[in-house]
Formats: structure tokens, C-alpha cells, sequence
């Protein structure tokens, strides 16, 4: 399997490019944020690759990060969850914003991807709710120069709480107390989101 692919941007299209690797052009489907953040036309360009292999055909789809991709895959185990939808979510939605959406379930940012309707996206933030914690560092609950989100997911895992209620609440709490709230205020907004 094709895992990384490393030449110049070819051509670009709406939902694909051409990657050119020493003369042999790749088309390699990218969701439309990784579109948008390509370098010029025949610039050198890198792209992580998950390939799929099917009986009629073989795709492959750019990433131009790790963590994009790993998103794609977990999306991709979700039922009723094809590599059309996972791209359409990837290109709505960043790797930091869809897990802070799943653990936060926040239904209506996943519905803003094409193709996701309210019952698929309640399906995703169910199946995904767990993992989600994993794929995202608590750092990026918010960029509390103190440390007191990762602080306070850490007091509420330690309560008894899973990671990933711990972090959905206290990202909700971030969100609503803003950047410079205290670990004692985060602990108390989480307790009482947990509490709902």
C-alpha cells in the first residue's frame, strides 16, 4: 500500500490533484481544506496517503498532515460513513475542531459537512465520542497558557469520569468561561456539565 507520496503539485482540481513523483502523476483525492492550503503549481509537495483498494478501482487520498488522515480513517469505521462523507467532513472541519465537536457533541458542526444529515451525525458523535480524546491532545481544548484545561480534564478523569466526557466538558466550560478562567472555575463549569 501507498503510505506517503513526496513530487511537485501538477494540476489541482476541486476535489483532486496530480501529483507528479519523478514523472508519474498520482491523481490523489484532498478534502477542500487541504486543497486550499496547497503550495503553487509545481512546487514540491508531500502528501501522507491512505489507499483504498476495491474491486473496480484504486484511490488515493491526500493528507497533508498525520492527524487528517487519522481522522479519515476513524471516520471511515463509522457505519454509514464512506470516504465521500469523511473528505466532505475533513474539508468542513479541522482535525481540532471535529474532536472538540464530538466530545462537546455538537451535532450541528457536523451537520455543516455536505452529505451529513442529523441522523448520521448523531451516529458519528455516538460511535466516536470515546475516541475522540484520544486523537486530540487536551491541549487544544483551549490554548490556556497555564495548562488549566489539561489540568481540569485530569481532576475529572481522576473523579472517575472517562477522557472523553471529562474533555467535552470542559471544552464546553473553556468556550464559556473564556481563555483565562481558573482550574478551580473549569472543574466546577465541568462537574456541572457532567451533572446535566
Amino acid at each position: 500500500m501507498i503510505a506517503m507520496l513526496a513530487g511537485r503539485l501538477d494540476q489541482v482540481a476541486t476535489d483532486s490533484l496530480v501529483l507528479d513523483v519523478n514523472g508519474v502523476g498520482y491523481h490523489v483525492f484532498c478534502s477542500a481544506r487541504s486543497l486550499g492550503r496547497l503550495p503553487a503549481r509545481g512546487e514540491p509537495l508531500r502528501l501522507f496517503i491512505e489507499t483504498q483498494v476495491r474491486e473496480d478501482h484504486i484511490h488515493l487520498f491526500g493528507f497533508l498532515d498525520e492527524a487528517e488522515r487519522a481522522w479519515f480513517r476513524l471516520l471511515l469505521s463509522v457505519q454509514g460513513v464512506g470516504a465521500r462523507i469523511a473528505m466532505a467532513i475533513l474539508g468542513t472541519l479541522a482535525p481540532v475542531e471535529l474532536a472538540t465537536a464530538i466530545v462537546a457533541q455538537d451535532k450541528a458542526a457536523i451537520t455543516r459537512a455536505d452529505g451529513v444529515g442529523p441522523k448520521l451525525a448523531s451516529r458519528i458523535l455516538t460511535e466516536l465520542k470515546d475516541k475522540a480524546a484520544a486523537l486530540a491532545p487536551v491541549a487544544v481544548v483551549a490554548d490556556a497558557a497555564d495548562g488549566a484545561t489539561a489540568d481540569a480534564v485530569s481532576a475529572l478523569v481522576n473523579l472517575g469520569y472517562t477522557r472523553g466526557d471529562a474533555y467535552g466538558a470542559v471544552a464546553e466550560a473553556a468556550r464559556r468561561l473564556g481563555r483565562s478562567a481558573r482550574l478551580d472555575a473549569l472543574i466546577k463549569a465541568g462537574l456541572r456539565e457532567l451533572g446535566r
